[in-house]
């Protein structure tokens, strides 16, 4: 073997070389007797290994990771119990367009058939990698040491073009020690690194800015899109011009300023009032980077968020399977939302170069957020305790810097914040949206401060989200991670408990016992954050909140705040079909617990 070894690099040595050349820094995982190879390789490179203690947490942090960076993440994981404990996050990134790349290990080749170790084969041999089908942009099984190269080479691309997404590289144990020459390596290195995104011609750019511009009643709608596509500035110099009021799907919160003077809000089941009159009023929708989710848009019912048909739909998306796939589209487009929109604009200013001044409508907007505030400001400033979910947002937002990342969870962190929390930095917010999974955002507050070290992050989670996963305070201290991890805890899974009580007149296993204030035998996160060698502070008052935060920020440690929460549900002006199907003929949502 060292005769051999003169002669070239292991597999795994060409992988981290080759993810040295790709500048990657970071790479997500957890060791396994099938992937150490690929670890040995790594300790000899420029790039860190951010080990955890639980594969879910991996892939979360990744996926924040790579929401901040713009580029593909990199997981590597074990093969079976390692690959299935990693899949929820790799399954959360892929419902929300995140580029990464997963890294598994197999069994070896010579052990196809024979159900060695830890293989997962009980309908078809070597068929690992079949896991991830659902979900993944592509799986590869590599078979052969000579074809690594161009698979790495085609799963980068494939998972940042497009709309992103996972994808998978799934690579016997054997191959990873095998020694290879360099050529087929070689052969990628002159290869582009980005591929370039498909824009719009003028005359559809004209098609587009005419509807508008001679539209009475015309709404942008934003999605996710347009962070994926970092096409926050380009949206805003379009809809300034057009004077378009803008609405936004769940993801694409923070696609603009919260406080810019043209944001309606979140549209759907947890928007407000304004925002989805607004698009139910309006003639023409601009809809960029959007997929029209259930959430988003009622169940898609008539007479919550839209009417459509009604009002005529201008659908921009990289992906041609979003054009019209729940609502009818009378200009669909396929193009990157950055590309598209810098065209839109050079566009709009030839074709109408004074633009178009809403003073009424900025007004009504105004007038909407000054009332609202009005209408919450008891909530906001109560000094209950356990505390209003609506204080806690609001103490929040005072300590925090504007350029602070948050990370929510699911329940008020997300659906309050969405509907209540300013967000005044574009992609300053992850949210888990299409898969909505309870434990994504204390993990991914760890990838959001690698990827950003300068930055504040916190970590908004109720307290069932924050006890799937707390062995990734240990990954935070370890590599000293100033986060703050905000648990809202409320004893309870609180939607859930709310809708559970609103519709059947219990929370049978939906809430923990005792009560928010007074935990029954729960845990003390606290106490639990002090045993991985975190701060931990449990509050005992509304008022210790603001300067608990201040102090956190200022100390740069990792910080657990334990804050009792009252479960009151976040207000709803939409509708969710579920309601009609636990309640028909009913006006039931949610009640608090």
């Amino acid at each position: 073997m060292d005769g051999a070894k003169l002669d070239g690099k292991t597999v795994a040595e060409h992988i981290v070389d080759f993810l040295e050349r790709r500048e990657v820094k970071h790479v997500f995982g957890l060791c396994g007797h099938t992937n150490i190879a690929v670890l040995a390789a790594l300790a000899e490179s420029s790039i860190d290994f951010v080990t955890v203690r639980h594969e879910q947490i991996a892939s979360h942090a990744a996926d924040a990771y790579a929401r901040v960076t713009g580029k593909a993440s990199v997981v590597l994981s074990h093969l079976s119990p390692g690959l299935t404990n990693c899949a929820t996050g790799v399954a959360n990134a892929a419902l929300d367009c995140i580029p990464m790349v997963v890294i598994a290990g197999d069994i070896p080749t010579h052990y196809y058939g024979k159900h060695p170790h830890q293989e997962v084969n009980l309908h078809a041999d070597a068929a690992q990698w079949e896991i991830y089908r659902p979900f993944v942009k592509r799986a590869w099984r590599v078979d052969r040491a000579d074809l690594m190269a161009e698979i790495l080479e085609k799963a980068f691309h494939l998972a940042e073009s497009g709309q992103p997404g996972p994808v998978l590289v799934n690579v016997p144990m054997d191959i990873f020690s095998e020694v290879i020459p360099s050529d087929s390596f070689d052969r990628i290195r002159d290869n582009t690194r980005v591929l370039k995104k498909p824009s719009i011609d003028d005359e559809t750019a004209r098609e587009i800015v005419e509807a508008l511009a001679t539209a009475e009643n015309p709404v942008a709608y934003v999605g996710g899109g347009i962070l994926l596509a970092k096409a926050s500035q380009e949206l805003r110099e379009f809809v300034e011009h057009l004077g378009l009021p803008v609405a936004h799907s769940l993801m694409g919160k923070g696609a603009l300023r919260d406080d810019h003077p043209l944001v309606l809000g979140m549209t759907g089941f947890w928007g407000t009032e304004l925002v989805n009159q607004s698009c139910l009023n309006a003639d023409y929708i601009f809809a960029v980077g959007t997929r029209f989710k259930e959430a988003d848009c009622s169940s898609w019912y008539p007479g919550y968020t839209f009417n459509i048909p009604g009002s005529k739909v201008i659908h921009i998306d990289i992906e041609p399977q979003e054009i019209g796939r729940n609502y009818p589209t009378e200009i669909g487009v396929v193009a990157d939302a950055k590309a598209a929109l810098r065209v839109l604009n050079r566009v709009a200013r030839e074709m109408y170069p004074d633009g178009f001044n809403r003073p009424a409508l900025e007004q009504k907007i105004a007038d909407f957020r000054t009332d609202f505030k009005a209408r919450n400001v008891d909530m906001a400033t109560s000094s209950a305790f356990p505390m209003m979910p609506e204080r806690i947002l609001a103490d929040t937002r005072k300590a925090l810097p504007e350029d602070a990342i948050i990370t929510t969870d699911v329940g008020w962190n997300k659906n309050g914040v969405g509907q209540q929390f300013n967000i005044l930095t574009p992609g300053s917010i992850l949210t888990p949206g299409g898969f909505a999974t309870m434990g994504f955002g204390p993990p991914g507050a760890i990838g959001a401060k690698l990827a950003a070290p300068d930055r504040v992050v916190i970590s908004l989670v109720g307290d069932g989200g924050f006890g799937q996963n707390p062995s990734m305070l240990a990954t935070a201290v370890e590599l000293d991670l100033g986060i703050i991890w905000l648990v809202m805890n409320n004893n309870a899974f609180g939607t859930i408990a709310g809708l559970q009580k609103a519709h059947y007149g219990l929370t049978y296993g939906t809430t923990f016992p005792g009560s928010a204030a007074a935990p029954a035998n729960g845990p003390g996160y606290a106490d639990i954050a002090r045993a991985y060698g975190a701060e931990g502070h449990r509050l005992s008052a509304a008022d210790e909140l603001l300067p608990a935060l201040e102090a956190a920020i200022a100390s740069g440690k990792p910080t657990v705040l334990d804050v009792p929460m009252i479960n009151n549900p976040t207000p709803t002006t939409g509708h969710w079909n579920i309601l009609d199907i636990y309640s028909p003929d009913k006006e039931i949502s949610h009640v608090a617990t």
